[in-house]
């Protein structure tokens, strides 16, 4: 199942994500925000991290402005991998070295097309494990403080 939740400033962005998934019938959970009034990330991505953390197969996407916000928020719980990605590189990385398993995006900064293709490398990327395996072991002890 895959989470996603915005602010105000990520609103159309995550609308088209929505489309997307919608489109290509990928099991989602739209949580929220419903428009372009003002609202406080931290709600959303609070949800949407707290809501991936509930099984290991889930995964989130949360769009602020900058999409900084929702990215600090959602690595605040425990067992998320929460990774800001601007450009399709950025997204198969955080997946096949990091195993993050919450997009952030900045629905300020990219285009509605940068924006979906940044999504499609994190859904279509798989976590390489082998020596990368012992740095989320690491990430995951730290998470112990």
């Amino acid at each position: 199942m895959i989470f996603i939740g915005c602010d105000h400033g990520g609103f159309e962005i995550k609308e088209k994500i929505c489309d997307y998934l919608e489109e290509n019938s990928i099991k989602y959970s739209d949580l929220g925000t419903n428009g372009t009034t003002s609202v406080d990330y931290p709600e959303f991505a609070e949800k949407v991290a707290k809501s991936v953390v509930s099984d290991e197969d889930n995964l989130g996407v949360l769009v602020c402005g900058t999409g900084i916000g929702v990215s600090i928020v959602a690595n605040k719980i425990k067992g998320i991998r929460a990774a800001l990605c601007h450009n399709v590189h950025y997204a198969q990385m955080a997946r096949k070295h990091n195993n993050a398993n919450v997009l952030c995006l900045g629905g300020r900064e990219l285009s509605e097309n940068e924006a979906l293709d940044v999504l499609k490398a994190f859904l279509n990327t798989d976590f390489e494990g082998g020596r990368h395996q012992k740095r989320i072991a690491q990430i995951s002890e730290i998470e112990k403080y």
